[in-house]
């Protein structure tokens, strides 16, 4: 009975996905920061070993070396996009009142189409919109504005102090693994009936390695075309939201849409209505340059079909959420190096 089930691949495959559902849904939460640590190590432990025999420099001080680069590197980003907002704010302010009139005329003019079309009044249609607004977001006591407001601030709190204890694990796990590390791999080394365990891991740190480089690259891709086209277009700071559009675009499925949808509406607003389909375009566009170009990164040099790294896309983020656009391709990585 053992050796049918044994020999039921369809058995042992359902066993082995069930396996991995099991750990990316209840095990990877709780144990993220060790993980993310372990991989960290893993792809730098060359480059430790490196500093460790020209530098003289003991793995722990190499690894901290290398996050205090890459954190002064993500916080000078992180600065530079600050500032250029916080230049560009008076600016913005100054134009309020007038993209606040330019507002009004659009939707009393879209309020007259759709009234005429429907067979209402505009002009009650517009006054109901209007009341709706006030009501919605006036600053008094009984507006949901500003309990939204607490709730939110409570809920970004939240999100805040795990993301800090997820940092300070991850932290501490990388320095302590960049000591012990060689002598743990040794130790499994020494026992056969680990080698699987570590030919999955090797699998699954090629995909990210992978994955990295693929996302570096489309990112890279975007951003320039947003640039570009923002720049000979005409759009004030056209470049710098490029760059920024370019950035955001890791950001499944809204991507490059968090710059350039608020673009379009400011560009309908202040009548400049070829910018906004410019802007639309360049939207579809980089979502096309998106799907053609991350399964082929990723699948070809995976030796993975692109169509199977849609379906582990789509599959992860129904059964993950946001998160599934990383839990779903790692998923079916796990699955595959596994069976």
């Amino acid at each position: 009975m053992t050796e049918k089930i044994t020999n039921n691949k369809a058995f042992i495959l359902l066993l082995v996905t069930g396996a991995v559902y099991f750990f990316l849904k209840f095990i990877t939460p709780v144990t993220g920061p060790v993980l993310v640590a372990v991989l960290f190590v893993t792809i730098f432990g060359p480059l430790l070993k490196k500093m460790q025999e020209k530098l003289h420099l003991h793995r722990q001080v190499g690894a901290v070396l290398l996050l205090t680069a890459a954190f002064l590197l993500v916080a000078g980003l992180f600065a530079i996009l600050f500032f250029w907002i916080a230049g560009s704010l008076p600016e913005w302010l100054k134009n309020l009142d007038a993209l606040q009139e330019q507002a009004r005329q659009l939707l009393h003019f879209l309020c007259e189409t759709v009234g005429g079309l429907v067979g209402i009044k505009g002009a009650n249609l517009e006054k109901t919109i209007w009341n709706y607004l006030d009501e919605r977001f006036t600053l008094s006591g009984n507006s949901p504005l500003v309990p939204g407001m607490l709730n939110q601030s409570l809920q970004y709190a939240k999100f805040l102090a795990a993301f800090g204890g997820f940092l300070v694990t991850f932290l501490i796990s990388a320095v302590l693994l960049a000591k012990d590390y060689d002598d743990i791999m040794n130790r499994l080394l020494d026992r056969e009936e680990y080698h699987v365990i570590l030919e999955v891991i090797c699998g699954v740190i090629r995909y990210i390695a992978t994955f990295v480089k693929a996302q570096a690259v489309i990112m890279t891709v975007i951003g320039a075309l947003c640039a570009v086209t923002l720049g000979i277009f005409g759009i004030p700071n056209g470049v710098l939201w490029g760059i920024l559009a370019g950035v955001l675009d890791a950001l499944p499925f809204i991507g490059t849409g968090v710059v350039l949808m608020p673009m379009t509406v400011l560009q309908i607003i202040q009548g400049n209505y070829v910018k906004a389909a410019v802007c639309v375009i360049l939207y579809v566009v980089c979502i096309f340059v998106r799907e053609l170009l991350e399964p082929r990164l990723i699948g070809h040099r995976m030796g993975i079909p692109p169509i199977a790294v849609l379906l582990s896309l789509y599959a992860g983020i129904q059964l993950f959420g946001v998160g599934g656009i990383i839990k779903g391709p790692l998923g079916f990585v796990l699955i595959s190096q596994t069976y």
